[in-house]
């Protein structure tokens, strides 16, 4: 709307334009005389038949946004036409031509432009040459001049106008440029958030399923044991105490990892607690706090003879590995209880490490199957492609058996944690920085 406005007051102003030129050339011919001689006078049947004209010229260009060179051909047919009655004063019809060409190539994508170009400055050279012929006999420079008037004429003005439509083209490929970077940034926005929202589930699983998994199976034993064993119960009930006390205390590493800002210099976080990494030194502590909890978890460690390729590997991957380990121990605790479980940790391979951990499946062959464990085993597979791991699981011979190898990797620099610890600390930071 605020074009059409614009333009239509263009058009409104070309036409004052030429009407006031066309009426000062017809005031001052008698005074003048000369090449001026032969422009009508004012309130002649010529004059306003030519005021009549300059208005046609305006009706046309209002064309000019919609059929831009079906309107630069009939304002440009005017002049031949007030070259027939106006004489010298034909002249005053350029000016509508002048605004129709710049119209005309304002869009540099416009078909038949140059075509449409050529047939106006035919016409504009054809009503200069009958004007030529009408002060006087012309021979072949008149023919040259009026070529020159039709070039000068629809030619300067068609290059302001290409030259302004190809700046305006220009800023609009770089305005959409910049919204497709817009919208690019906004989707990659979004996925790193999916994949933070993702990795905050996997975390909220881990934390949660290991400990509550714990929880209710101690819960179950001491609901038998209070009236049998009170001193067992009791125990047990400490042991419930314990596991809810590092839960919160998981979930309060989690917070301080989606604030990392709040981490002190001495790797505290704001309220003064540690955050630790979880790595493969943890390993032994989650398979002694399942045995506490009543598991019948077995340990096994392949010591390296020479480096250490758990030294290789960078803190994202021990992660996964940690929690790979603490899922595939809470599957086994909560569809196979007092079914004997068995941790491997190799590491004599310069490669990686292999962690293996075999379960016995309950007597109805469900056991800690995909189809029990929810969230958990997707939770593993994402973790492994973050880290080039590969995991597998499934059931071996009466046995669920996960494995997870973890490549050695000489580009990452690791120091190894001095203890297991607790919380999702440090190697959870660290993780959301790489998932970005």
């Amino acid at each position: 709307m605020a074009l059409r406005r614009t333009w239509t007051t263009t058009v409104w102003c070309t036409w004052v334009a030429a009407s006031a030129l066309l009426t000062g050339i017809a005031l001052a011919s008698p005074e003048v005389g000369g090449d001026l001689a032969g422009a009508p006078g004012a309130g002649s049947v010529a004059w306003a038949c030519g005021l009549a004209l300059v208005a046609a010229q305006a009706a046309a260009l209002l064309w000019s946004p919609r059929r831009p060179a079906l309107a630069l051909l009939l304002v440009a047919a005017a002049a031949p036409a007030a070259a027939l009655f106006l004489g010298p004063a034909a002249g005053c019809t350029s000016v509508a031509v002048l605004v129709a060409a710049f119209r005309a190539t304002l869009d540099v994508a416009a078909p038949r432009t140059w075509q449409t170009l050529a047939a106006a400055v035919l016409l504009v050279g054809v009503g200069d040459l009958l004007t030529r012929i009408g002060l006087g006999p012309a021979g072949p420079s008149a023919v040259v001049g009026a070529l020159v008037q039709g070039v000068g004429t629809v030619g300067i003005a068609a290059l302001a106008g290409t030259i302004v439509g190809t700046r305006r083209e220009s800023r609009r490929a770089r305005e959409e440029r910049d919204r497709a970077a817009a919208r690019e940034r906004s989707a990659l926005v979004e996925v790193a958030v999916a994949r933070e929202r993702t990795a905050m589930a996997r975390e909220l699983h881990d934390i949660a399923a290991h400990h509550l998994t714990g929880i209710a199976v101690m819960t179950g034993a001491i609901s038998r044991q209070i009236d049998r064993d009170p001193e067992g119960a009791k125990r047990a009930v400490d042991q419930v105490r314990e596991q809810s006390t590092e839960m919160l205390r998981d979930m309060r590493g989690l917070v301080a990892l989606l604030r990392p800002a709040s981490h002190g210099p001495d790797g505290t976080d704001s309220d003064g607690g540690a955050v630790q990494q979880h790595s493969f030194d943890g390993v032994p502590q989650l398979v002694a706090d399942a045995t506490a909890r009543g598991g019948l978890v077995d340990l096994v460690v392949l010591e390296p003879e020479g480096e250490d390729p758990r030294d290789r590997i960078g803190p994202l991957a021990q992660l996964s590995a940690y929690r790979t380990v603490q899922e595939a121990l809470s599957n086994a605790a909560r569809h196979a209880p007092g079914r004997p479980c068995r941790v491997e940790v190799d590491a004599r391979s310069a490669d990686g490490v292999q962690v293996t951990i075999t379960s016995e499946m309950a007597g109805d062959g469900d056991g800690a199957g995909p189809g029990r464990t929810g969230f958990g085993l997707v939770g593993m597979r994402e973790r492994a492609e973050l880290t080039d791991s590969r995991v597998t699981y499934g059931p071996e011979q009466g046995h669920w058996v996960v494995r997870l190898r973890v490549p050695a990797r000489d580009d990452r620099v690791v120091a190894r944690a001095p203890d297991a610890g607790t919380g999702a600390g440090t190697g959870a930071g660290i993780e959301a920085g790489e998932t970005r």
